[in-house]
């Protein structure tokens, strides 16, 4: 399949290609800093990538973004350019949850495992945590929860399902002590591998259609707030 997918939840901006017009296997892609600097930087990206692969936009079978969870501007600049670029070239938009890719992110580190339990985990600030239980059996990926908020201390862990995210440095010390861990994100690659089973599904939209995922409408801490989270960390308020 010929697919652009991109991914900006996070601090890091993340962009492949797959399905060059000289190369089918070919995979063109691009990671660096995101955050400010996403807005600037993802529609040049994209740009050159397609310019590597020989590709124009209405010869690609979808464009694929990471949908959520994750930073709040992130999302909105992920889904406009996704809806903006299928706009112009008439082409399904399939957003994926973010936190099925940090889960295939991590499989993927494993050595591709065929059977897989994970709890996926993403920084959403203001001391909590983005999280979805998810199961890799027989070439599929099953969810086993919905995508919740939580506080680090108050993740309920089976005892056998590894931890996968980005929250590791920042709340290490207040995850399960024994669980497995791997330090994953929602690459632009993890889309791509995630892409064919989904559009075969039918998760595949419009435009239009194309929105980004919230779990919460709330995106910045009071004086007060701030305070409190760093006594928890022990830090000097």
């Amino acid at each position: 399949m010929k697919l652009l997918a991109f991914d900006t939840s996070t601090d890091i901006l993340s962009v492949a290609v797959q399905g060059g017009a000289m190369d089918a296997a070919r995979l063109y892609q691009h990671t660096a800093a995101g955050g400010a600097q996403t807005s600037t930087h993802l529609i040049p990206e994209i740009q050159r990538l397609m310019a590597l692969a020989q590709l124009r936009l209405k010869d690609l079978d979808a464009i694929v973004f990471g949908a959520g969870p994750g930073s709040f501007t992130g999302l909105r600049t992920a889904c406009s350019v996704a809806q903006g670029l299928a706009f112009g070239a008439d082409v399904p938009v399939l957003p994926v949850d973010t936190l099925l890719a940090v889960a295939e992110e991590a499989r993927w580190q494993c050595a591709d495992a065929q059977s897989f339990a994970v709890t996926a985990l993403l920084d959403a600030r203001m001391d909590e945590l983005y999280m979805a239980n998810f199961v890799f059996s027989s070439g599929r990926w099953t969810r086993c929860s919905s995508d919740r908020l939580i506080k680090p201390e108050n993740l309920a862990w089976n005892g056998t399902d590894r931890l996968a995210g980005n929250v590791f440095e920042g709340y290490g010390a207040r995850l399960p002590p024994l669980a497995a861990q791997s330090a994953a994100l929602p690459t632009a690659t993890a889309l791509l591998r995630l892409a064919p089973a989904l559009l075969a599904s039918g998760a595949g939209v419009s435009a239009e259609n194309a929105l980004p995922t919230y779990i919460r409408d709330k995106v910045a801490q009071t004086t007060l707030e701030r305070s409190a989270s760093k006594a928890l960390a022990g830090l000097a308020p």
